[in-house]
C-alpha cells in the first residue's frame, strides 16, 4: 500500500492542493518550530506537496526551503509558486543529503505515510541530515498500528509507532522532545512532535 501513495497524490495533486490551501491547522505548531530556528535558516520539507500553506507560510519569514515531494504535479505547482528555492521530485525514502545541512526538517503529513520500517530507517537519517541545535517538526497517528484513510474517495495508509517506540528511536540517533501532543485540538486532531538535535 505505501508505494501506491505516489500514484494517489499524482493522480488528486490539484483537488489536494486546493483543499491544502483552504486549511491550516498546523499554524501554532509552525510557529513553535519557527522559535528555535535561525533567522534566514536552511530547512527541508519532506513531502512538500505544492507548497501551500506550510512551504509559503515558512519562505515568507525568510527561511530557504528545500522541498521533496514525490509526485511531479506537486514540485511542479511548488517551483512554480517559489522558483527561487529547491524543489526536487524524488521519494523521501530514496532522498539522501549531506550531513549536518539543515537547521529545520518538516515532514508533515507525510512520515505517516511509510510503514514503521521505514521510518524507523528515516528518522535517524533525518538526524544526521540536521544541524546540532537544528529542530524537526513532523505528525504521526497517537498509537502503534495501521489506519487507512482517503483521498479523493480512494484509501490512503498511514502507520505509526507507539509514542514509546518513538521516543526511544529519538534517543537512539540523539534527538530530544521538545514538545508533543496526542490528537491535539488546537490542530484538528494531530498527534505532533517538535524535537531537536542535541
Amino acid at each position: 500500500m505505501p508505494d501506491r501513495i505516489a500514484e494517489l497524490y499524482q493522480r488528486h495533486a490539484h483537488a489536494f492542493d486546493a483543499a491544502r490551501r483552504r486549511s491550516f491547522p498546523e499554524r501554532l505548531w509552525l510557529d513553535r518550530f519557527i522559535r528555535h530556528l535561525p533567522n534566514n535558516g536552511e530547512l527541508l520539507d519532506l513531502g512538500c506537496g505544492g507548497g501551500e500553506p506550510v512551504a509559503r507560510y515558512l519562505i515568507d519569514r525568510g527561511f530557504h526551503l528545500t522541498g521533496v515531494d514525490i509526485a511531479p504535479t506537486m514540485i511542479h505547482l511548488a517551483h512554480t509558486r517559489f522558483p527561487r528555492h529547491r524543489w526536487i521530485e524524488a521519494d523521501m525514502r530514496r532522498f539522501g543529503a549531506e550531513s549536518s545541512a539543515y537547521d529545520g526538517i518538516i515532514a508533515w503529513s507525510s512520515l505517516f505515510h511509510l510503514d514503521v520500517e521505514w521510518q524507523e530507517k528515516l528518522i535517524p537519517r533525518i538526524a544526521v541530515w540536521l544541524r546540532r541545535g537544528g529542530v524537526a517538526l513532523f505528525n504521526t497517528g497517537p498509537a502503534r498500528g495501521v489506519a487507512i484513510g482517503e483521498l479523493e474517495g480512494e484509501e490512503l495508509f498511514h502507520a505509526s509507532l507507539a509514542p514509546a517506540e518513538y521516543r526511544a528511536l529519538f534517543a537512539s540517533c540523539g534527538l530530544a522532545v521538545i514538545a508533543h501532543r496526542i490528537e491535539d485540538p488546537e490542530c484538528g486532531g494531530m498527534t505532533v512532535w517538535l524535537v531537536g538535535k542535541v
